[in-house]
């Protein structure tokens, strides 16, 4: 008589129905649990029930996200340009010449606080593979980024090992980071948000899908070894809010190797380019349990799997270890039998280690009906014997309950309005270096200069401009051009509006470089979905995304959504950060934020209509510490018409600079623009200056134009309906600011002093 086997296996599982099991720890409800035994018809093996909680958890099945995201399909723009989009590992858009760009954005949030380097550096890991798994090369990457007060012990814990996260890997792959942002609130506390976004480009005929076709193709393991880091990562740390214990976590974050990576992307792309992969998905989140029922789910349905035949850094794991895995740089492909020996050839040449470790099967019709079959076994015995699109695409789907907060109403009636406002040019001079010097408003060059902007020498614009920009090839003036954008502070006000308005800074971003803006994906970080105040936020927030692009054009491609943000029962502020992407025909005509020298006794024009709207407002924030009233209103009608005067000016050369106005308003829009050009201006501001400096109504822009094309330009603006008013000139070494009744004067060495500072200060620096 055969010895039992010490694992368990369906055999075994099948005769122990009362086996008690822990799915609770998981991260599953007792509901969903018996959702599973009723799939398979029994209670699952250890290593089923470890595919079922990471691909039902949060964060793999978006089931509490997924009834309010369907409406960015339900609301599709009509567009021509969307050649890929939601539901594969990232869109795929069409940006002429036959050429494509695939780009994403995706959190990594929790891993990033519970070990700060590693938790980014491995986020921008994952999302440059999902770039590459559609078949294109990453070419740049961004990213947006939130924390605590910038002198609270935690942030001076939690940004030094994000930022040099980040710059590791990305500097190690040769990627520039061409832009992104970085605030701070005392909400983020405990809860940073580190959002990586990465851009690749392919030609149409080169997209790759995440499927599994072909019966008798193999299954190919290819990259790093497989060992205990991460393991749970995807259910443990971002299907779960923080609490003391949180550091406890610190086995879930994966660890990255850059230098594993970068062989990655050139093996892959020589196998693309050899035609030898049918099918491709990366191991992310949820690790080999992902790859293999998302491929099968996406093929035929049906696949074998031995996971005696996966290299492990650590013979002592597992099989629901081996699954629930989430070490970095490897990928899952499916090749034809007879292209395997020249797919592992290929594999061989970059030293990358691959490895047999199934096939695709053929399903009977019973079997398809159910969902597919997919089997894995270990040791001789099966220890997986399951319908993969249960796990894959038919996880639980909640329409979690949705109520307004209790405090919303007092919120929107605390006006700023009532505020001190400052009652003399010296105090006003002084709020404006106060602004100017806040952090997430300040110069983040300590930051950004620890990333290689430039590397492979595509890079057209990068911070501190508008938008980033790059060549689409290094033989094309085409390119494109990438923003990201969120205010919690909007959100919090009016999730709707607040959303609406992310989406229109980052429009309005990219169309401040030239680019005319086609496409958007999103980050969604929010609180805990069990919390109804949390989820009408959520809702909402997407509501107004998806009108948004609708009125504008712009496709949603697709992004990530990132709950239980939240220290305790203290959820973030609602934090959606849209990325935008544009395409520009000719980046020599691209525009960027400054002042130029050689443009001395320009015209500066601002372009859209000023309010009194200090709701959410970085005045109110940093003077005062308030938040409370309405956002900006939001008019996507003037923002098309500001868009498109922006980069109809750019292509005619009537433009010199332009320069978005968003947090901190014309005030640090001309400071800006000043110190990036290095020379002054000197500009009137009516009647009230201290509207015309701190609103942050949207919809507007600063530009400045050479005097012989002032006609055109003003024509320009008639002709698409966008108000304009002349304000001022360049020239000088000072931001000169007059109003009726007053002048206020502050020479660049003072502003650049006040602007530089605040984080060298902190974290030390030049």
């Amino acid at each position: 008589m055969s010895e039992e086997p010490r694992f368990d296996t369906v055999a075994r599982a099948a005769t122990t129905p009362d086996l008690p099991q822990p799915y609770t720890e998981l991260g599953m409800k007792d509901d969903e649990y018996a959702r599973v035994r009723e799939i398979l018809g029994r209670r699952p093996t250890s290593a089923e029930l470890a595919i079922y909680s990471v691909m039902w958890s949060e964060h793999c099945s978006y089931k509490s996200s997924k009834v309010h995201l369907r409406q960015f399909g339900e609301k599709a723009p009509e567009t021509d340009v969307l050649l890929v989009g939601m539901g594969e590992n990232a869109g795929v858009v069409d940006v002429g010449d036959g050429y494509a760009v695939t780009f994403k954005i995706e959190s990594h949030n929790h891993p990033s606080y519970v070990e700060p380097h590693q938790g980014a550096a491995t986020g921008v890991g994952g999302i440059v593979r999902d770039i590459l798994t559609m078949g294109a090369r990453p070419v740049a990457v961004m990213d947006a980024l939130r924390f605590g007060p910038v002198d609270a012990p935690d942030t001076r814990r939690v940004l030094p090992g994000v930022v040099s996260g980040i710059s590791f890997y990305g500097n190690c792959l040769g990627l520039p980071n061409i832009g992104g942002e970085i605030g701070f609130d005392a909400g983020y506390s405990g809860n940073p948000l580190v959002n990586a976004l990465c851009v690749g480009v392919l030609k149409h005929e080169d997209i790759k899908l995440a499927q599994a076709p072909g019966p008798g193709n193999h299954v190919v393991l290819f990259g790093a070894t497989t060992g205990p880091d991460g393991i749970g990562g995807a259910s443990v740390l971002a299907s779960a809010s923080f609490d003391d214990e949180s550091q406890a976590k610190r086995p879930s974050v994966q660890v990255g190797d850059p230098f594993m990576e970068k062989l990655l992307i050139e093996c892959s792309l020589e196998l693309f380019a050899r035609d030898l992969v049918v099918g491709i998905q990366d191991l992310g989140a949820a690790g080999v349990s992902c790859a293999t029922t998302e491929l099968a789910a996406g093929g035929t349905g049906g696949m074998r799997v031995d996971l005696d035949r996966v290299p492990l850094r650590d013979p002592r794991l597992t099989p629901e270890e081996i699954l629930m895995s989430e070490s970095q740089e490897r990928m899952m492909a499916i090749v034809e039998p007879a292209k395997l020996d020249e797919f592992l050839a290929v594999c061989a040449k970059w030293d990358i280690l691959a490895s047999v470790i199934g096939e695709v099967t053929d399903v009977t019709p019973e079997e398809a009906e159910r969902g597919g079959r997919l089997v894995m076994t270990w040791r001789g015995e099966t220890v997986v014997d399951m319908p993969p699109r249960t796990a894959a695409d038919e996880g639980p789907v909640y329409q979690r309950p949705v109520a307004r907060p209790d405090d919303q109403d007092a919120l929107l009636a605390d006006d700023p309005a009532a505020l001190p406002r400052p009652d003399t040019d010296d105090r006003l001079r002084e709020q404006v270096l106060r602004v100017l010097a806040a952090p997430g408003i300040c110069d983040p060059n300590w930051v950004t200069s620890q990333y290689d902007r430039y590397v492979l020498g595509n890079t057209v614009l990068a911070v501190p401009h508008d938008s980033g920009m790059i060549r689409i090839t290094d033989n094309s003036d085409r390119g494109v051009a990438l923003a990201t954008d969120g205010n919690g502070r909007y959100t919090r006000l009016d999730p709707y509006t607040g959303t609406q308005l992310a989406y229109a800074e980052a429009y309005r971003n990219v169309a401040a470089t030239g680019a005319r803006p086609i496409a958007v994906t999103n980050c969604l970080n929010f609180g805990s979905p069990e919390d109804p105040a949390v989820m009408w936020q959520f809702a909402e927030s997407t509501r107004g995304l998806a009108d948004a692009c609708l009125a504008l054009g712009t496709p949603v491609t697709g992004g990530n959504v990132s709950f239980y943000n939240q220290t305790g029962s203290t959820a973030i502020n609602p934090t959606p950060v849209i990325g935008v992407l544009g395409v520009i025909d000719d980046v020599n005509k691209r525009l960027t934020s400054a002042f130029s020298n050689d443009a001395d006794g320009a015209a500066i024009f601002l372009l859209g209509e000023t309010r009194p709207e200090l709701g959410g407002s970085a005045w109110a924030d940093v003077v005062h510490g308030h938040l409370g009233g309405r956002p900006p209103r939001i008019d996507l009608d003037a923002e098309a018409a500001l868009a498109r005067v922006l980069v109809d000016g750019a292509g005619a050369g009537v433009l010199a600079s332009a320069h978005d106005l968003s947090d901190g308003g014309l005030a640090v829009a001309l400071a800006e623009s000043c110190l990036r050009g290095g020379i002054g201006c000197a500009v009137d501001l009516g009647e009230d200056p201290f509207t015309a400096l701190f609103s942050e109504s949207a919809a507007r822009a600063v530009v400045s134009v050479r005097p012989e094309n002032e006609a055109a330009f003003t024509e320009l603006c008639a002709e698409h309906g966008v108000p304009v008013a002349r304000i001022g000139s360049v020239g000088g070494t000072a931001l000169a600011m007059a109003h009726r009744g007053g002048r206020i004067s502050i020479e660049l060495t003072e502003l650049r002093a006040t602007y530089e500072s605040t984080l060298p200060a902190v974290f030390g620096g030049e």
